[in-house]
């Protein structure tokens, strides 16, 4: 390998640009016209543009990405998370186009593509799964039947999804039909497959995921558990490693039905195994994702292992240098920074990036691909970066967090930020007494109410009184209107007037 195409957008791309720098790799961008002035496309070594902003006409083409490849004399794609890093499809396409892709191999990607075929694989070789079918659904009589025999509630789930798409709880025989039609709509409009399969609903479980990495030479090893049950809508928004419920024995048991599992489905470089933890301690596998995780700077920041590095490490051919399953060092955490206002349902902002401080000090890492001046579209997911912090102890941890969030500014957009400072103040996570429906059962508390419109007056008519009088004083004797803004970056910074002004985004009186 001497030049890598990353496949991908954004913080992931530019983390990927990172690394191929420091093992001295080529790395090539490729872009959509929203992203032409892009970070990941500035530090890349070369860009190629794909075609319009709608993913559909740019980052989801994979014969444009491949022949890109081709083009500039790139040797490998490395295609991130998201868009076709799980599509066996561009796998097999990249293999046949003669490129090293960065990757599972299709057989693994297929074979762990369907929840269904993996819950077969995990059975077959003594992984716990939830109680469930593992062929889809053919009625929902039949979904009803076999309801009566697990006993109320169940969950059904598109056997193709992921991101809670397709997924419904019912928790009596009245809701049955109309929650299959549901789910399977729902999966068939977002995977182009309706197949829907039945499961036990665990009541008040974790989400924790297992971290493997697996060489070309037989070597698979599980690099600890990430808890990730802070979701809104199924959507991660907090992880952490390790996680507040595992123990070293819960770890070794996990880590290893991961590696069984990772094995069984002829599984190389790097994945994740994701489980439910029930309150009794008993874990039950869900899926595999055969990509980079979103999530992955926490395994990072506890094992002092460069994921990324060894995915490309792997892709090249070297062996793993570590014979044994990996614990943790200390804690580390990861808040997602997103472009939502979430006093407003979480709707999603759009705009320019007007200012921008990023936190620093010890133990602080910014993942990020934008920065003061980006524009910020609808087209693409709405996270702007991730947080990530570690520190000896979770207490730490969560004070460390704490303190840099509290030092991130952005201006020009609404963002998640305040959010993310209430969960950290929040007692019962402090605690770690979570589940993956801790959120949604706090959410108000957490989100706070929308500023009320007099509040929002007030502070407009402040913030152009101080704009006026900041104008004023650097150029004496000048008449007219106010031309200062809170976007400017001239508010005070801990006013609560001013505060109150930018999470607004009032900018000129």
């Amino acid at each position: 390998m001497k030049k890598v195409l990353i496949a991908n957008r954004g913080e992931i791309a530019l983390r990927i640009v990172r690394a191929c720098r420091e093992l001295g790799l080529g790395s090539v961008a490729v872009y959509s016209d929203a992203d032409a002035l892009a970070t990941h496309v500035r530090e890349a070594d070369e860009a190629v543009r794909l075609g319009p902003a709608p993913s559909a006409e740019s980052y989801l083409r994979g014969e444009l990405i491949i022949a890109a490849a081709k083009a500039v004399g790139a040797d490998a794609i490395h295609p991130g998370y998201g868009f076709l890093a799980e599509r066996e499809w561009f796998a097999r396409a990249v293999r046949d186009a003669e490129l090293t892709w960065v990757g599972p191999p299709a057989e693994a990607i297929a074979a762990m593509g369907s929840k269904t075929a993996a819950r077969s694989l995990a059975i077959a070789h003594d992984v716990p799964v939830v109680p469930g079918t593992t062929e889809p659904l053919r009625s929902a009589e039949e979904a009803a039947g076999i309801a009566d025999r697990f006993g109320y509630p169940v969950l059904l789930k598109a056997a193709a999804g992921g991101g809670g798409k397709g997924m419904r709880v019912v928790r009596d025989a009245s809701a049955m039909a109309s929650s299959l039609e549901a789910a399977q709509r729902e999966s068939r409009n977002a995977f182009g497959d309706d197949a829907v399969y039945v499961e036990k609903y665990i009541e008040g479980p974790r989400h924790v995921e297992i971290q493997v990495l697996a060489d070309r030479h037989g070597r698979c090893v599980s690099l600890g558990e990430r808890e990730c049950s802070v979701q809104r809508r199924h959507q991660k928004m907090i992880e952490e490693a390790p996680s507040p419920a595992v123990n070293a024995d819960l770890r070794r048991a996990m880590g290893a039905a991961a590696v069984r599992v990772a094995k069984a489905a002829g599984y190389q470089n790097a994945g994740t195994c994701e489980f439910l933890l029930a309150p009794d301690s008993q874990f039950y596998f869900l899926e595999m994702n055969t990509r980079i995780q979103v999530e992955h700077p926490v395994t990072e920041a506890v094992t002092g292992i460069d994921l990324v590095q060894w995915q490309l490490r792997i892709a090249a051919g070297e062996r793993l240098p570590f014979t044994s399953n990996i614990d943790p060092r200390g804690w580390a955490m990861e808040c997602r920074i997103t472009s939502e206002d979430a006093a407003h349902g979480f709707l999603p902002s759009a705009g320019r990036i007007e200012y921008m401080r990023i936190p620093a000090g010890p133990g602080v890492r910014w993942d990020s691909g934008v920065g003061a001046g980006s524009e910020v579209t609808l087209h693409y997911d709405p996270m702007l970066a991730k947080l990530i912090v570690w520190a000896p102890t979770r207490a730490e941890a969560i004070a460390r967090m704490h303190r840099a969030l509290d030092e991130l500014t952005i201006h020009g957009l609404e963002t998640s930020r305040e959010f993310h400072l209430r969960v950290m103040e929040d007692d019962e996570f402090q605690r770690g007494a979570i589940d993956i429906q801790w959120l949604e059962r706090r959410l108000e508390s957490l989100v706070g109410a929308p500023a009320p419109r007099e509040l929002v007056e007030a502070a407009a008519i402040a913030a152009a009184l101080f704009a006026e009088r900041d104008r004023r004083q650097r150029a004496p004797g000048m008449t007219g209107a106010a031309t200062g803004s809170a976007a400017e970056g001239t508010l005070p910074e801990h006013q609560p007037w001013a505060r109150l002004a930018r999470q607004q985004g009032l900018r000129d009186a």
